[in-house]
């Protein structure tokens, strides 16, 4: 009798619970776990923007921290341009630029910055465009005019960059190992790095004379290539062949005069210091024999000569003993041999490199032995 009452109070229970889960908004059935998974739409807008590759954009150094930021009204002119990118935003798709700007604000995702030096360089008629250095705007409101906004999160990383990551290390390893490659490995690797050296100096030298030559001629700065030694360039403005427009004024002729013969006097007093073939050869020999000595080194020489030393050792006891046995001068083994020439001159035999024997009389001996006759 007991287990119907039992019964009936848990579906009393259910029931209960039943009626005020009824009650509920049907928004909020959702696990507070997926709803902290799922990510803000603004969130999502951010890096969308971020990622597309029509909003130009640079990197600068914001309280001593490299940040990528954008101007207010390449902005605006972007979502203008582009208003696909707003429907993310889902139900709030119609907002204005200047609100969804706020929003980000808002939620930290971008910084409002102001550029650091705020006065026209001499020589220059306005301030940088893209300016290397920021720093935070005190009112995070949005404009467009001389505006610039820095993103405040973290990027995701793409999946190359992480394969990159992990090959970083790998590469490490296998410069280390470079001395036990194969011979013909080595060849290949030490040609292809002096011609991407080379390739790169002759790069840098042509675009200074360019530069050079049309700035004392013409009076004009014309750099090809001018992203190639910028540090916030992307990749596809790094190779970037046509220069950019000469914003600034141009040079006195007494200017162009003086740097025409300081570059007339550098170059004389390059020539002037040259060196000759002779000591060109020497180097040249010099640094023939080192890297011939880094090519052909290989892990079974290292051995064999490590194997030989015991040898050398035990060559140099058995020159002790005999000497001790013979009771003489124990002569090296390398000691060329001493010929009598009939006459009473003693000559000494020398044997080079190649085995071939040079003859040389003693004058001094044989001086002496002269004057004793006499």
């Amino acid at each position: 009798m007991k287990k119907p009452g039992g019964a009936d109070k848990k579906r009393v229970r259910r029931s209960s619970a039943a009626v005020q889960n009824g009650g509920r908004d049907p928004s909020t059935d959702t696990p507070p776990r997926k709803q902290a998974a799922k990510k803000d739409v603004f969130q999502l807008f951010a890096e969308k923007v971020r990622d597309h590759k029509e909003l130009v954009s640079r990197w600068a150094v914001l309280q001593e921290t490299r940040v990528e930021y954008f101007r207010g009204k390449d902005f605006v002119s972007f979502l203008k341009n582009h208003p696909e990118v707003k429907e993310i935003l889902e139900s709030e798709n119609n907002l204005e630029v200047e609100e969804i700007a706020d929003i980000l604000l808002s939620k930290n995702l971008l910084v409002r910055c102001d550029r650091v030096v705020k006065t026209i360089r001499p020589g220059k008629k306005k301030l940088s465009t893209w300016p290397a250095h920021l720093e935070i705007f005190p009112d995070q409101v949005f404009s467009d005019n001389d505006a610039f906004f820095a993103w405040a999160f973290v990027k995701r990383r793409p999946l190359w960059q992480t394969l990159l990551s992990f090959f970083w290390p790998v590469l490490t390893l296998a410069i280390c190992l470079f001395p036990v490659y194969p011979h013909r490995c080595k060849l290949l690797i030490l040609y292809s790095c002096a011609g991407v050296l080379l390739l790169i100096l002759s790069l840098l030298l042509l675009r200074a004379t360019i530069f050079g030559t049309l700035y004392i001629v013409l009076g004009k700065r014309v750099w090809f290539f001018p992203n190639i030694l910028a540090e916030e360039a992307t990749l596809s403005e790094l190779f970037r062949f046509w220069p950019q427009k000469d914003e600034e004024e141009r040079p006195k002729w007494t200017t162009r005069l003086l740097y025409a013969g300081v570059a007339v006097s550098v170059i004389l007093l390059l020539r002037h210091h040259a060196p000759d073939e002779a000591a060109r050869l020497r180097y040249q020999r010099r640094m023939s024999n080192i890297i011939d000595d880094v090519l052909e080194w290989s892990p079974r020489l290292a051995l064999s000569g490590f194997m030989d030393k015991p040898q050398d050792v035990a060559n140099v006891t058995d020159s002790g003993s005999n000497y001790a046995d013979g009771g003489g001068e124990a002569q090296p083994e390398n000691t060329p041999p001493v010929e009598d020439s009939g006459e009473g001159d003693e000559v000494v035999v020398e044997s080079d490199e190649e085995g071939v024997g040079s003859y040389e009389e003693d004058t001094s001996r044989h001086g002496e032995q002269d004057d004793n006759h006499i």
